[in-house]
């Protein structure tokens, strides 16, 4: 039987409903579907369009009960350009407004949190649960408390214990399709095709034993058949049932959903692994269920980059950008991150991988593009080191010590402030900013991953790209004679060539260089990986020494958090073939482009706030920024 205060939160919500299908009635028809037919586009993707894909508000367990108070119509309002007051009080604004958005609320207890803290106490008090009733308290009690309750929380799930109340599945579908349904109305109404693209999504959250599993749910489609589903919830089901709902949402409406893993890094290895989940040699079924349902990889974000390691790439120089303090274990670090786990958790021996299994089954399960997002759980999706304003509402811009706290969400033991990156974007190039388009970009793997600022990256891949390719329509030939970012190329017998520039961020920083690094499959088997640096800037004075590339120098004041642009190139661009390329090795090459360095948000917080860092946060204040293009694949001929 329905408590009181489950009906007295229900029915605000369901009011809040009717409002918003009142104002659905009078979109634009063009904003409710998926954008096709409503603005010219161009023949070819022209430039790339910039999003978070990945961002929660207070609709989510977790984010609520941190204390943030922003819902999605001011997530939507931020993204999109428009200023609005942060949970603690101050005005926050972008710079640059995003072209898209993707809310990504956790499935499972959608609004829970929310409710419970505007539920009566009585009512929680019926429910005989001491574990709900003391996280109740808690969140009442202040912001500290509230968080430490949701770190409990966390941990909770982790370890399969959440409350019945939170685990029932009939009053969470009640709840969910209210929310569901509202969020929806909101995007519709945010969703101008050629100017902002708000997409429906939510986060499927996986985590056995602490282990990250999560994935981004991206729908394609407007509220006509998104509306017919609801989020699948994550906790106790598998990764498979997840793509079979998304198959079944396909075959149901005639539209389209991908899924987006993140945070591999935090996987202990169990993201990208060999086997099936149990153990058992991968079929050939699954890696094809899988390459359809996930099309790239959220490659970096605020808990760390994954891209790889160290341990794993020991000859690459530039391989330990974002891991510190994420590589000591799983999420809420109820267990430890051991050598054997680290191959399965980053994304480049992952794509090297793919190439073994494609071997051996005849499809590659691990055949993704890269992006970048913010998992922010502000409301406020941005990535810029100068404009940081937290993972969470308790180390907002205002927390004059958030840079040098523990921060940790569940033991609180080997995580502090600095570790956390301002976060990434995902650029998507497409022909116009619609759905359809920004979507069908994911779906074809022509999207790249930065780490915040927003240079322009392209990359195409063929057969016989020259220099005086440059002189010509370039992109042109690229579209039509070779393929894109994302694509595959059929080897032909002669080395792969590839036409690749980068251009700084209009408001950022200068390249350093631009370096492919190319995967692949020996004649013995063996899994290889090398990195080239391609071009860099100023390579006359900085020329190869014992065959690296000396650094770029460093223009970063210390004192006051400013740079400048006295180094480095506003533009790199190459036509590189591959020279050490052996007729029918399946391989991959994708970009990696690096910044000068720039100072970290640690450094701005620092001078903001006039406080010290430790030696070692001190020594990760300053870093080389980055883009990872999605790779171009090499293949046998059959």
């Amino acid at each position: 039987m329905q408590k009181a205060w489950q009906k007295y939160a229900l029915a605000g919500i369901a009011s809040f409903v009717l409002a918003s299908c009142d104002e659905v009635a009078t979109l634009d028809a063009s904003q409710t579907g998926d954008g096709s037919d409503t603005i010219e586009l161009a023949e070819f993707p022209d430039r790339p369009y910039w999003g978070d894909t990945h961002l929660h508000t207070d609709n989510s367990v977790d984010a609520f009960g941190f204390g943030v108070r922003l819902g999605p119509e001011e997530a939507l309002r931020f993204a999109s350009g428009e200023e609005v007051t942060a949970t603690t009080g101050a005005q926050a604004k972008l710079a640059r407004p995003l072209d898209f958005l993707v809310i990504a609320d956790h499935s499972d207890g959608l609004g829970a949190t929310r409710r419970l803290y505007d539920a009566p106490r009585i009512g929680v008090v019926a429910q005989y649960d001491e574990t709900l009733l003391r996280w109740y308290d808690m969140m009442h009690e202040g912001p500290e408390q509230s968080q430490l309750a949701i770190a409990e929380l966390i941990t909770a799930a982790a370890n399969g214990t959440l409350p019945e109340a939170l685990r029932d599945p009939e009053r969470q579908a009640e709840n969910t399709r209210d929310i569901w349904n509202t969020q929806l109305g909101l995007l519709d109404r945010y969703n101008r095709p050629g100017v902002f693209t708000a997409f429906a999504g939510f986060e499927w959250t996986r985590m056995p034993d602490g282990n990250n599993l999560h994935r981004v749910v991206m729908f394609r489609d407007g509220s006509d058949k998104t509306g017919q589903v609801v989020p699948f919830p994550g906790i106790d089901s598998t990764a498979e049932q997840l793509w079979d709902y998304m198959a079944a949402y396909a075959e149901k409406t005639g539209g389209q959903a991908l899924a987006i893993p993140h945070n591999s890094n935090l996987s202990n290895g169990l993201m990208f692994e060999m086997t099936m989940p149990d153990g058992s040699p991968m079929t050939a079924a699954y890696a094809a269920k899988r390459a359809a349902s996930e099309p790239v990889v959220e490659v970096t974000q605020i808990k760390g980059d994954s891209e790889t390691h160290p341990f794993l790439s020991p000859n690459d120089e530039m391989a330990g950008f974002g891991v510190t303090g994420w590589e000591l274990g799983n999420l809420p670090l109820t267990a430890r991150m051991e050598p054997e786990m680290f191959a399965g958790s980053y994304v480049r021996e992952a794509l090297k991988r793919g190439l073994s299994l494609e071997q051996q089954l005849g499809v590659n399960p691990y055949a993704f593009g890269m992006i970048g997002a913010t998992d922010s759980h502000t409301a406020l999706a941005t990535g810029d080191e100068d404009n940081f304003w937290g993972k969470h509402t308790g180390n907002e811009l205002g927390n004059e010590t958030r840079a040098v706290d523990a921060q940790n969400l569940g033991t609180r033991q080997g995580r502090f402030g600095w570790h956390y990156l301002a976060g990434g974007y995902a650029a998507a190039w497409a022909r116009g900013n619609t759905r359809a388009e920004i979507f069908d970009a994911f779906a074809r793997r022509e999207v790249y991953a930065t780490t915040g600022p927003r240079m322009s990256v392209r990359i195409f891949g063929g057969f016989g790209f020259t220099e005086d390719d440059w002189d010509g329509d370039w992109v042109r030939k690229g579209y039509t004679e070779g393929v894109p970012m994302g694509g595959e190329l059929e080897d032909g017998g002669t080395a792969p060539s590839f036409i690749i520039a980068a251009l700084k961020d209009p408001d950022g920083a200068n390249l350093d260089r631009v370096q492919v690094v190319k995967g692949w499959l020996d004649a013995s088997g063996e899994l290889q990986e090398r990195v080239y640096d391609v071009v860099w800037s100023d390579m006359e004075n900085r020329p190869r020494t014992g065959g690296k590339v000396p650094a770029v120098g460093d223009t970063v004041n210390r004192e006051n958090a400013t740079y400048t642009n006295d180094i480095g190139a506003s533009e790199l661009r190459s036509v590189w073939t591959d020279p050490d390329y052996t007729e029918g090795e399946r391989a991959f090459y994708y970009v990696r482009v690096l910044e000068i360095p720039t100072p970290r948000w640690t450094l701005f917080d620092a001078v903001r706030f006039g406080i010290e860092l430790s030696e070692a946060a001190m020594a990760d204040a300053v870093a080389q920024e980055r883009a990872y293009t999605s790779p171009i694949w090499l293949k046998p001929s059959v």
